[in-house]
């Protein structure tokens, strides 16, 4: 094709007018009149789009420094759910789906994940997402083993990412208050920290075969993963696949006391440790930290301030608080330490909930942007479910348990340390 001198001149005359002439941009563009530019926004996408995936997805689009992108889910009908949802609910009109999360983490344009699948896909979610360089906002508990749980902490320190668990309760004003009484003192010596737990149950066996689905309508083997195969049932994808050992973290424990446990590690200031030891009574579980405080992981005998509870006490007084936002101390005089934030039925007068995670979400943005440590990083959320973990097994296999925090081995048991790990299902070995 021959270009004559005619065109040349008009072309560049075309383009001297052009950037001469006035250009006009919405204000929002420029993140003026109280918006945020886009070029300032974090972009996201989920990894699992299910219940719990929406109720925190709902908090991240309630900031105004979140772009949402995309939604990933072996489900059609979830992540076309969510894409539907967003688009009624928020007005977001670029919504692209995926089936295989690894397409979604080749994304350029995606700054961080919020990961919310079955508890057996957190770690090799996240996994892939730091390798990726994706800052993770990661549902508990982190991973289901000892080993896999260290190996998280350590790949997320290998590639410099921002990672926050999900136990939004660490965030949470009234768990805060209960935390800093037992760690300033005001409770006279930590005897004893009390975590709320569900019953605890294992199932070994599998549920009947069902007719496998359309790969499109539900990916059964990507469902699966990384854990051991198994024939199909709709049971497991509606949300049945708890307490199932190759799923669950552990016997259940891990559904309410990587929350608990995690806040008693925080009041006992061994975050980044574990109890020394660990044996069970029933379906009560107990561990001992090296300072001698005692920790008692039970599902019932609470106050009824609302799930999640945790209790700390010390020689000369005691807090309990839960999911309501209330909280009860002894002796009276301890009110005075409540200050203005609670009301006068100990309940806390912002009226935040413990399933509440926006004030999480908005440390983990914070830090995505400062790249400092959100409250929960992975270090020590590692820590927490490395000790739900110890005292899991000690239930499973019935007897006590030593354990050494230095190097996450248990101590004169062989048939314990070979449980901290598990054989991962070819593609997914990490």
């Amino acid at each position: 094709m021959k270009i004559s001198r005619r065109d040349v001149i008009s072309a560049v005359s075309f383009g001297a007018a052009y950037f001469v002439s006035p250009l006009f941009l919405p204000s929002k563009v420029l993140g003026r009149d109280g918006n945020i530019a886009p070029s300032n926004k974090i972009t996201l996408g989920i990894i699992g789009a299910g219940g719990r995936g929406r109720h925190d997805l709902k908090r991240f689009l309630a900031q105004p420094d979140v772009q949402f992108l995309a939604a990933c889910d072996v489900q059609k009908d979830r992540r076309e759910g969510c894409k539907n949802w967003v688009e009624k609910n928020f007005g977001i009109t670029q919504c692209n789906l995926y089936r295989d999360f690894r397409e979604l983490l080749c994304r350029r344009d995606i700054d961080a994940v919020l990961i919310a699948t079955g508890d057996h896909w957190h770690a090799h979610a996240s996994i892939y997402a730091a390798q990726a360089g994706k800052d993770i906002y990661s549902e508990k508990p982190c991973a289901i083993t000892i080993d896999l749980c260290r190996q998280l902490a350590n790949t997320i320190k290998r590639y410099g990412v921002i990672f926050q668990g999900g136990t939004q309760r660490r965030s949470l004003g009234n768990f805060k208050t209960a935390v800093e009484l037992a760690r300033n003192g005001k409770l006279g010596k930590l005897k004893e920290v009390h975590a709320a737990t569900y019953y605890l149950k294992v199932i070994y066996d599998w549920l009947p075969a069902q007719e496998l689905p359309d790969p499109e309508v539900i990916n059964w083997d990507f469902w699966l993963g990384p854990s051991p195969w198994r024939p199909y049932n709709v049971e497991y994808v509606r949300g049945g696949w708890r307490a199932h050992y190759d799923f669950d973290s552990g016997a259940k424990f891990h559904d309410w006391a990587a929350h608990t446990v995690d806040l008693c590690q925080w009041a006992v200031g061994a975050d980044g440790s574990a109890p020394i030891k660990y044996w069970s009574d029933g379906h009560v579980l107990y561990g001992l930290y090296g300072n001698g405080v005692k920790l008692v992981a039970r599902p019932n005998g609470w106050m009824g301030l609302g799930n999640c509870a945790v209790r700390f006490e010390g020689d000369v007084g005691w807090v309990e608080t839960g999911d309501s936002g209330k909280i009860a101390v002894f002796p009276d005089s301890l009110r005075s330490e409540l200050a203005n934030d609670f009301g006068i039925y100990g309940k806390r007068r912002d009226g935040t909930h413990g399933e509440d995670p926006e004030t999480h979400i908005r440390n983990f943005l914070d830090c995505v942007k400062t790249r400092e440590q959100p409250v929960c990083n992975a270090d020590i959320i590692c820590s927490t479910h490395i000790a739900c973990h110890a005292a899991a097994l000690s239930w499973l296999l019935q007897r006590e348990l030593k354990f050494d925090p230095k190097t996450d081995n248990f101590i004169n048991d062989q048939q314990a340390n070979k449980l901290k790990t598990r054989a991962w299902r070819a593609p997914w070995v990490v």
